[in-house]
């Protein structure tokens, strides 16, 4: 299933953001140097995989969502709610804008302020909100490749 998941993932971040497949399933780092900005105009967001809400939005900043080290921008409204999910993959992350409260299963919520970093290691289930009036705008580096399952428990 989560393999599964991880190839519409891809198939999803390649038809939504209008990127192109690596030639022959090859991985798609990028052989130049890049600078991104989520302000930018010309930045192709597409939808977040149906899991989430309406209004989640994302960008494929490098790589294939399919292969190892690829780099998302994810946006939310303000007041927005992600559900509780895991990933295969570890993630890091960087608030760009917004203000995002996060809850890891078994921890205390994190409110994230520009800037901030936090780490999310691989299948332990979380779930954040926007907590600004601001929209949200999270950098994340994944280590394997892109997925999400729904969470159904409780995070306590």
């Amino acid at each position: 299933m989560q393999k599964t998941f991880a190839f519409l993932v891809s198939a999803w971040a390649v038809a939504a953001c209008g990127a192109q497949a690596p030639a022959g399933g090859a991985a798609a780092a990028s052989a130049e140097a890049l600078a991104k900005s989520a302000s930018d105009p010309a930045m192709a967001w597409g939808a977040c995989p149906p899991i989430f809400p309406e209004g989640c939005q994302i960008t494929v900043l490098q790589g294939d969502p399919a292969l190892p080290n690829a780099d998302v921008f994810l946006r939310v409204p303000g007041g927005y709610v992600i559900p509780p999910h895991s990933h295969t993959s570890a993630e890091r992350m960087i608030l760009v804008s917004g203000e995002l409260r996060v809850t890891y299963k078994g921890q205390a919520p994190s409110t994230l302020t520009v800037g901030s970093y936090a780490y999310g290691p691989a299948k332990l289930p979380h779930d954040a909100e926007c907590v600004s009036a601001d929209p949200c705008t999270l950098f994340i580096a994944f280590e394997s490749p892109v997925d999400a399952a729904p969470f159904e428990g409780t995070l306590e």
